[in-house]
């Protein structure tokens, strides 16, 4: 055993590897108040095992860092990719604005910093990944000072002086984020029960049910089709139809009769206009709307026919063909609305609603074979990494930068893993990867990284507190709670946001997975998660080319 942890050999580097990950993973598992930082415990454990002297040789820890980081971007790119630009429409484009106002405002915080502290802009980087929580900023940094830095020795020492001051801001980082939404809480004195009720029903995200009963004489004899038309814009969804004691999914081309009982969902903004065209809104009773017997039934179903890839709702037509409705659509974890013009994919899970028999028809269509999805397609993950790579070499130069900016190894990856994501089924890529497998790609890649990131930063960690560092701790802070405290004063005063909205874009807008937890613990309610998925993939984007242009004016 001591043999493995001397000798610096292949065999060497796996055994200290697997040693700090698993002793990081395990310290993740125990939590204080609710609140762990999960993974970050890998960089600590290399940290303080490469403190103690164990080393692996230069070339091998600069492979698995990198390759893991890559790993890891490319998951991320890929699971964010399918509601990336999605997330910019409606509602979202506002709470993308803000998160991009949050990661603005910790830059120029962080360079005021340098500018008065004189501190060098690598380590006032490192200190900004560290404070707002973001391994793919950190290892950008990393990544493009190596790219551009001409002498080894100099990328060595300032590389683990970032990693040093990453390690030294980030539990305050999680912390300070905390107290930040406490803070709102109790200045703004929130009630979280209150708020999700007064705030909700103005929310113009939230789906709306409502029943109305046909009375108006200008509507019999039209159909709904002439109503509603092709676009429907409002988003607006005949769910049931209730003709007597017959209650079905109406037909577009169904004319409407006096008397028709209509169950509705539309957003939260458009049911008065809903109530004006179909008539008087009355009280939903969902047992009288799904008794035994019915005809309507909803269910989902899995894309698995390739032959799909590319098409979009509209193209399909399934209400018209099918009889069903397609209300949601559930892709790499992210619920997306059923637009007409979404583009459909294998892996896609279709929420319906409609007849059994058409739903059947449907499900021959859509392929339906869940089973089939459990076999992983590497193809498109490889192929991608090596486009990302070429991407992440391409020099982008600016009149005012003395070397081109480069993606680098994180950035590249992660733009082009976005790309097939959104854009793989129109050119018919089947990019579908099981959530669970872009979940392990992901956790194995962070883990390779932070453990070489550690053992990189150990031998000169402490050198770098007891030189000045323990200051860092101050600036981390200062880059933690001043973004995040602007940004939610604005979205209360002046957007109006409810405290739901705050939690989840303060969470997504730091990429801070352990804030979304406590946010949820503590207030409840899966509205936070959905914030904080509207605004992740721009964040995410914008904190490591954030992190490249500050080494870039560094140098």
């Amino acid at each position: 055993m001591f043999a493995l942890l001397t000798q610096r050999d292949a065999a060497g580097a796996i055994f200290i590897l697997a040693i700090v990950i698993a002793s990081g993973l395990y310290l993740g598992k125990f939590k204080i108040k609710g609140i762990s930082i999960g993974s970050t415990w890998i960089l600590f454990m290399g940290i303080l095992l490469g403190h103690f002297g164990l080393r692996i040789n230069p070339v091998m820890l600069g492979f698995i860092k990198d390759f893991g980081l890559i790993l890891f971007v490319f998951a991320i790119g890929l699971q964010v990719g399918p509601g990336f630009f999605h997330s910019f429409r409606k509602d979202g484009l506002p709470m993308n604005l803000m998160a991009a106002g949050l990661v603005v405002l910790a830059v120029a915080t962080t360079y005021l910093i340098h500018l008065i502290s004189g501190e060098n802009l690598g380590i006032m980087t490192g200190i900004m990944s560290g404070a707002v929580t973001n391994t793919p900023g950190l290892g950008a940094a990393q990544q493009t000072l190596t790219d551009a830095a001409a002498a080894s020795e100099e990328v060595s020492a300032a590389a683990g002086g970032i990693a040093s001051a990453y390690a030294v801001a980030y539990p305050l980082g999680v912390l300070g984020a905390i107290g930040v939404l406490l803070f709102a809480k109790a200045i703004f004195r929130i009630d979280p029960q209150k708020e999700g009720v007064t705030r909700s029903e103005k929310d113009e995200g939230s789906a709306y049910r409502m029943a109305c009963k046909v009375e108006n004489p200008a509507l019999f004899g039209k159909t709904l089709h002439n109503l509603m038309g092709d676009e429907n814009p409002e988003h607006l969804v005949i769910a049931r139809m209730k003709r007597g004691d017959d209650i079905f999914f109406p037909d577009l081309d169904l004319p409407l009769q006096e008397g028709d009982q209509l169950l509705i969902v539309t957003d939260v903004q458009h049911k008065d206009r809903v109530s004006i065209i179909f008539g008087e809104e009355y009280p939903v009773d969902m047992k009288e709307w799904l008794r035994p017997g019915t005809k309507l039934v909803a269910g989902r179903l899995s894309v698995t026919q390739p032959s799909i890839t590319g098409k979009s709702l509209r193209k399909l037509d399934i209400r018209r063909k099918y009889g069903v409705t397609v209300t949601r659509i559930m892709r790499a974890g992210v619920d997306l609305q059923a637009d007409a013009d979404l583009i459909l994919q294998v892996g896609d899970s279709l929420k319906v609603v409609g007849s059994e028999e058409g739903i059947e028809r449907l499900a021959k269509l859509v392929g339906n074979e869940p089973e089939s999805l459990h076999k992983p397609n590497l193809l498109p993950i490889f192929a991608g990494i090596a486009l990302g790579i070429l991407v992440g070499m391409l020099p982008i130069r600016f009149p005012s930068m003395p070397q081109p900016l480069k993606l680098g190894l994180a950035g590249g990856p992660l733009i082009v893993a976005i790309l097939l994501g959104h854009f793989g089924p129109k050119l018919r890529i089947t990019t579908y990867t099981a959530l669970s497998a872009n979940l392990m790609i992901r956790e194995i890649g962070i883990s390779l990284f932070m453990a070489a990131v550690g053992l990189g930063a150990g031998k000169t960690f402490v050198a770098s507190l007891t030189g000045g560092g323990y200051v860092w701790v101050l600036y981390g802070a200062l880059i933690t709670v001043i973004p995040m405290a602007v940004v939610a004063l604005v979205a209360r005063l002046f957007l109006k946001m409810d405290f739901f909205k705050i939690c989840g874009l303060l969470s997504g807008g730091t990429t801070d997975p352990a804030l979304l937890a406590f946010s949820e613990q503590m207030f409840g309610g899966g509205r936070i998660a959905v914030n904080y998925a509207t605004v992740y993939p721009l964040t995410m984007f914008l904190r490591v080319v954030a992190a490249q242009v500050m080494i870039m004016i560094m140098l």
